[in-house]
């Protein structure tokens, strides 16, 4: 009995720690390669912060750019569209914002990279639970 508690134990400690992960995606916007990381994996209806590292095609990181998340939800019936927009602020190497989602499921997310008169997209889409 107390070796099948301690397995299950175990299994749940192991549940808890993958379910933890931060939620990460990596794609090119234009000349740059681009990694968001939400703390949440799945992200929330509610407060999801999120780290966004810029490198340019020598892997130097991009630390001189102004970079803004709009994220919407589109039209659905009996609701309108959902536009939201948040500039992202430069800590480090990485740029930060906090993205509001006002429901659960599925979001669009652009992170606009605008650097030297030109703007470079990343978009994806993220389900809200």
């Amino acid at each position: 009995m107390k070796k099948v508690l301690a397995v299950f134990a175990m299994l749940l400690l192991i549940a808890g720690i993958a379910y933890a992960k931060n939620y990460e995606i990596s794609k090119k916007a234009g000349e740059y390669d681009v990694k968001v990381e939400i703390d949440r994996n799945p992200p929330v209806a509610g407060d999801n912060n999120i780290e966004i590292e810029i490198k340019d095609v020598t892997g130097k990181y991009v630390t001189d750019a102004k970079v803004v998340l709009d994220y919407s939800m589109p039209a659905m019936p009996g609701m309108p569209a959902m536009n939201y927009k948040t500039d992202a602020v430069l800590k480090g190497n990485e740029y930060k914002a906090n993205m509001s989602l006002s429901m659960s499921g599925s979001w669009n997310i652009a992170v606009k990279i605008s650097k030297g008169g030109k703007t470079s997209t990343m978009k994806f889409t993220v389900d809200a639970k």
